[in-house]
């Protein structure tokens, strides 16, 4: 299996022709880096900064493998949110979690872009392609997406979404599966705190400044706009 670490050293961005397998192993993951003494204090700190802040459940890779014809298995266990978001803290646990990104693109060719949130923890202020989350264990990275869809942007998909690549972000420590969806604007205007602004923008007329994973998802993106004749 290939680590989060070797990802980091290496920018890894593996394409997907199916959609991921999940092997997941029984847990939860508890860190040996640390003591679940100074998780507490951390996370209690991270609380105080950042109120909204709040566990919950999540995967953490335990590693990744290729399983021919485009395909990648994920090897990872259940574990909580604060293990991760208290390196915010200084405190790195060692969990990598699972999380799912999505370009998703609207009429005219265009693509959905979401400013983040002043209070979010990761890539507070800077624009991301939408939507974007973590995955519940359980539920299938394809479903995921599809909500974070609807809550982050009100948008629907018009059809599934379909598998691009498995990423590493080495500044947020995450793993990410990363989708392409053709989706519609919704009926229903959408406040979401992690999400203060959400545009359709022209590919490379970007409305601000982009976070680092979103220039690492602009393969994705031109791979796919060169295979949609764009």
């Amino acid at each position: 299996m290939g680590s989060p670490e070797h990802a980091v050293a290496a920018g890894r961005l593996v394409p997907l022709r199916r959609p991921p397998l999940l092997s997941v192993v029984e847990g939860p993951f508890v860190p040996e880096r640390a003591s679940l003494d100074e998780v507490d204090r951390a996370w209690q700190a991270l609380v105080r900064r950042v109120p909204r802040a709040f566990d919950g459940p999540m995967l953490h890779v335990l590693g990744t493998s290729r399983n021919g014809h485009g395909g990648v298995t994920i090897h990872c266990t259940p574990s909580s949110y604060r293990f991760h978001a208290v390196m915010h803290e200084g405190l790195d646990t060692g969990m990598r979690p699972l999380g799912v990104k999505a370009i998703t693109f609207g009429p005219e060719g265009r693509v959905v872009m979401g400013r983040r949130g002043m209070g979010t923890l990761n890539y507070p202020g800077l624009w991301e392609f939408a939507p974007a989350g973590t995955i519940e264990p359980g539920v299938p990275p394809a479903e995921m997406i599809l909500r974070e869809l609807a809550e982050e942007t009100g948008w629907r998909a018009s059809q599934p979404p379909a598998p691009r690549a498995l990423l590493f972000d080495p500044v947020t420590r995450t793993w990410e599966v990363v989708f392409t969806i053709d989706a519609v604007p919704g009926d229903v205007q959408v406040e979401h705190w992690e999400c203060a602004e959400v545009r359709a923008v022209v590919p490379g007329e970007w409305p601000g400044e982009l976070s680092p994973v979103a220039r690492q998802m602009m393969p994705i993106l031109e791979a796919e706009r060169r295979a949609r004749g764009c």
